[in-house]
């Protein structure tokens, strides 16, 4: 019996999960294609991703960009090449896809993931900015067009993993897993003035540099555990962080019978993108194994409020509600972009992050054009005060 190929729109595709995304197609060619893909400005390697995949769409962020993508693919045949904002919502749903794989940075994925939840798509999800914005929103549009929602992030893929089959109301908690990033062992006294390098130097992932500066603050964790909450519909209380330096259980799921649940494997992430693809099926790949001899002991520990600050502002924003994870997240965006441009330091991030949110008047049931306002009044101000407090001009 012949097996329909299951066809995806990639948002993200020059990224670091956009990338390995197409790795997994690549090696999956007979169950997989790209119909679509999205880069905002890494023009060069786009052109080398359209004439590999030969998408029916490309899209860059500008109609600049789009006319130097236009040069460098040549005659790709029955190539739409689109730009902006209007051209991002186009490669999200178009009409061919049958998955939506959204791994854009930042708040940019919101509109997207909403028009391809509208237009039917079923949505894997690696930018848990979307979730952390606008989970209620985000879930409700879900149910109203009956689509599914398939999480990427390497921890929340091993707790939708933990519960496939389970019944939701017998979770007592969930367990999301930090590595505790690339800082874990520098003297708390020495973290304010870490360099960009240092904060870069992670010892298990290899991830972009965002992420990986907010795996050394565990603001990533202050993300997750929203991103859990609307993902699995369990409270904040109820969901921990903690430490596992090794990256090999990806995360857990606490039952009411006091039964734990792991998800294990090694630290690579073609491993949840393909299960997302592919789900509900596995299928035998030449991905890396996990050997558990060679990977030695598995430690677990309570995360240091002193050394990672960040994580309760993570509970704070969720509890909250509203737009208040949306003000974290994006002040937060910009303050990592601010550190790793060298303008501030790494001990101010959490700080200035912390000062953006303190300010920040929360409106409980908000719009989505709310929380983009709130968004981006939460970026101006996180740009103000790091002018104040470094005295650096934008």
């Amino acid at each position: 019996m012949e097996i329909a190929l299951k066809r995806i729109a990639l948002l993200g595709s020059t990224g670091s999960i956009g990338t390995q995304a197409l790795d997994v197609v690549e090696k999956l060619s007979d169950r997989l294609s790209v119909v679509s893909l999205a880069a905002n400005s890494s023009v060069k390697t786009l052109a080398e991703q359209v004439r590999r995949f030969k998408p029916r769409i490309a899209s860059v962020g500008s109609e600049a960009d789009a006319g130097r993508l236009r040069e460098l693919v040549g005659g790709v045949p029955s190539l739409e090449i689109v730009w902006g904002s209007s051209g991002l919502n186009r490669a999200a749903t178009i009409e061919e896809a049958d998955v939506t794989l959204v791994a854009v940075a930042g708040t940019v994925g919101l509109s997207p993931t909403i028009e391809a939840i509208k237009a039917g798509k079923e949505i894997a999800l690696a930018s848990k900015e979307v979730l952390v914005s606008a989970g209620s929103l985000v879930n409700r549009l879900v149910a109203e067009n009956g689509v599914r929602l398939l999480p990427i992030d390497s921890e929340h893929s091993a707790i939708f993993q933990c519960l496939h089959g389970e019944d939701p109301e017998k979770i007592r908690k969930l367990m999301l897993t930090a590595s505790g990033g690339a800082l874990k062992n520098v003297p708390v006294s020495d973290l304010k003035n870490v360099s960009v390098e240092q904060a870069l130097a992670h010892p298990t992932w290899s991830m972009g540099r965002k992420i990986t500066i907010d795996s050394a603050t565990l603001m990533n964790k202050a993300l997750e555990i929203i991103e859990a909450h609307w993902l699995f519909g369990v409270e904040m209380s109820r969901i921990e962080v903690v430490i596992h330096p090794q990256s090999i259980v990806h995360s857990m799921v606490e039952f009411v019978d006091g039964s734990v649940m792991a998800q294990m494997g090694i630290p690579d992430m073609r491993l949840p993108i393909q299960y997302a693809l592919l789900f509900p099926e596995r299928l035998d790949t030449d991905l890396p194994r996990l050997d558990l001899v060679s990977a030695g002991a598995l430690t677990f520990g309570k995360p240091d409020p002193v050394r990672y600050p960040g994580l309760s502002l993570g509970y704070r924003a969720g509890k909250a509600g509203g737009t208040a994870p949306a003000v974290m997240n994006a002040a937060n965006e910009v303050v990592v972009g601010l550190f790793l441009d060298g303008k501030v330091g790494f001990g101010d991030i959490v700080e200035i992050v912390e000062e953006v949110l303190d300010s920040h008047k929360v409106i409980s049931d908000p719009t989505l054009d709310q929380i983009l306002e709130a968004d981006l009044s939460a970026r101006e101000k996180a740009v103000a005060l790091s002018e104040e407090r470094i005295g650096f001009s934008s």
